[in-house]
């Protein structure tokens, strides 16, 4: 049977304060619709860390710097509602932009330092609209846990810092990232790209493999990272925005992987932004 499919923030918090009530704990799985398998592993996270779970379908205009994106990116509600079936949810929020943005609305959420590198630098202004709404669904669902994909490692580390900053009693759970057979990092972006734009992103995964074997070797990374962004664009990438190694735990820019580190890069591909991260 499909979850109730809420609207309106009066009828999501009647739901929410009777669980509340019962002592029941509370997850939420915040997306933009277009679900895939990464979402659904979020989903059963939170069905297994949570006595009611929530996921809430919302394509936040805040957080698009091109309109053209924002138009383009899928809405797939029915489909989403029915994806979600088997998983058992108690509630699917699907909130009219009204009830996260009322007129007059005047607040902004920003996170300092975190948000002004690699996707930061390229989508200005990106993760305030990120910040905003995750802190909005954080008080509208009074989740006690949220679960996030490592997919979109800068956002998790902004949004567990924004709710730690602000004192917002939601646990930020990281979940790892779910991958097509090809190594393709799952993304509803995807569904953008063209048969052949799925094989000419899907040696992402493998040329940024390769360079994060070399660095556990010892290799310095400004030696590598040019050989890494010629074979994207040898690849068939048409841009390659960023290749960057950073620092785990604070998004520090590093040289060498003497600590835990992750690997970061953008590109397009058949008109698509991807982007991808590992750990080192």
């Amino acid at each position: 049977m499909t979850a109730p499919i809420l609207r309106r923030l009066a009828d999501l918090r009647a739901l929410t304060s009777d669980w509340k009530r019962k002592g029941e704990s509370i997850g939420v799985v915040p997306t933009m619709g277009a679900l895939h398998q990464g979402h659904l592993s979020l989903v059963e996270a939170a069905k297994a860390g949570c006595d009611r779970v929530i996921v809430t379908i919302f394509v936040n205009p805040k957080q698009f710097n091109n309109p053209e994106d924002l138009e383009k990116y899928p809405r797939t509600e029915i489909e989403d509602a029915q994806k979600l079936v088997p998983y058992g949810v108690d509630a699917i929020y699907v909130p009219e932009p009204e009830e996260i943005y009322p007129q007059g609305f005047a607040t902004t959420v920003s996170v300092a330092g975190l948000t002004d590198v690699m996707e930061g630098e390229f989508r200005p202004g990106h993760f305030d609209g990120v910040a905003t709404v995750v802190a909005k669904l954080f008080l509208q669902t009074q989740a006690d846990r949220a679960y996030f994909g490592e997919k979109d490692y800068q956002q998790l580390m902004i949004v567990t810092r924004m709710a730690r900053d602000l004192d917002i009693p939601t646990e930020v759970v990281g979940c790892p990232t779910v991958r097509e057979p090809s190594g393709l990092a799952m993304s509803s972006r995807n569904l953008r790209l063209s048969p052949e734009g799925l094989d000419i992103a899907a040696n992402k995964h493998r040329i940024m493999r390769d360079l994060a074997n070399a660095l556990k070797d010892g290799a310095q990374f400004d030696q590598l990272a040019a050989k890494a962004e010629a074979d994207l664009l040898a690849a068939g990438f048409t841009q390659v925005e960023y290749v960057q190694l950073r620092c785990a735990e604070n998004l520090e820019p590093l040289s060498h992987a003497t600590r835990p580190t992750r690997l970061f890069a953008a590109a397009w591909a058949d008109g698509v932004r991807l982007i991808d991260n590992i750990p080192v």
